[in-house]
């Protein structure tokens, strides 16, 4: 015999009061290392994006770790966190902006073989 869970009421409750359902979603939003614009990972063009993210990299007083290194973990963790969800067109966009990051923060690409 198969059991069924049930949520509570009280469960229920607390999941629908607008509390984000994902943590990565409140990282996304809400990072304490970038003040990212708002829908930037939406943005069709990867240039736009990957100017976003430098651009908030360079302004934060907040991050450890280098502009550059700030911005792609961003996007990188966007790309991830997306996961399946995240369509073929869009992530193809998204790998994009990655290439273009490099670009603008004059970093070799990553398919440049290492001396």
């Amino acid at each position: 015999m198969a059991t069924t869970h049930r949520r509570t009421a009280a469960a229920a409750k607390k999941r629908s009061a607008g509390e984000p359902r994902r943590w990565s979603q409140r990282v996304t939003e809400t990072s304490d290392a970038l003040d990212l614009e708002q829908g930037v990972f939406a943005r069709p063009d990867p240039a736009s994006i990957a100017r976003s993210l430098k651009r908030s990299a360079e302004r934060s007083q907040r991050r450890k770790a280098d502009p550059f290194r700030s911005a792609m973990s961003m996007l990188v963790f966007y790309i991830n966190r997306a996961g399946k969800h995240l369509g073929k067109r869009r992530r193809a966009v998204l790998e994009r902006a990655k290439v273009e990051l490099r670009r603008q923060f004059h970093r070799p690409s990553r398919t440049a073989k290492h001396a």
